[in-house]
């Protein structure tokens, strides 16, 4: 571990999303809580399943005060033709390169594969980690649960 704690500062960070934009985390900073979910890869079963699940239900996790990005260590233009094929249409972002700088950060890379773990972290409006869950690779996320922390926090 590398020490995050819940109530700390979340390492900020910029990356690209699917359409190659800039995404900053600070710039949520003040006005929105901000769900990070790190997933392993783009077009597999249980991450498929998953990042469908959130676009189905995105008007619950998008609000004024909420905002919802996945990160995986996916190339961009693999996160691009995922977003596509499946009608997501909420941030992707490219943790390519440096391979996996900002997953390590969160202390959620897995070494041997070279992918995030999944893994949620829920960020205040104030920029400071308010929750975390850590789930199997196997293991899809408790999608209520995420939306009952994250208006809690927001």
């Amino acid at each position: 571990m590398n020490g995050l704690s819940l109530g700390d500062p979340a390492p900020d960070f910029t990356l690209r999303d699917q359409f190659g934009q800039d995404v900053t985390l600070s710039s949520y900073r003040g006005t929105k809580a901000v769900a990070l979910l790190f997933y392993p890869f783009a077009f597999s079963g249980v991450c498929t399943g998953e990042m469908a699940g959130i676009r189905d239900r995105l008007d619950e996790f998008l609000t004024f005060d909420t905002e919802v990005i996945g990160i995986s260590c996916d190339p961009l233009y693999a996160l691009r033709a995922f977003a596509d094929s499946d009608g997501l249409n909420f941030p992707l972002l490219s943790d390519f390169w440096p391979h996996g700088e900002v997953t390590r950060a969160y202390d959620v890379f897995d070494e041997e594969r070279g992918c995030p773990l999944r893994s949620s972290y829920l960020v205040d409006k104030e920029g400071n980690l308010g929750w975390a869950v850590h789930n199997a690779l196997a293991e899809g996320r408790d999608l209520d649960e995420h939306l009952t922390r994250l208006r809690a926090l927001a």
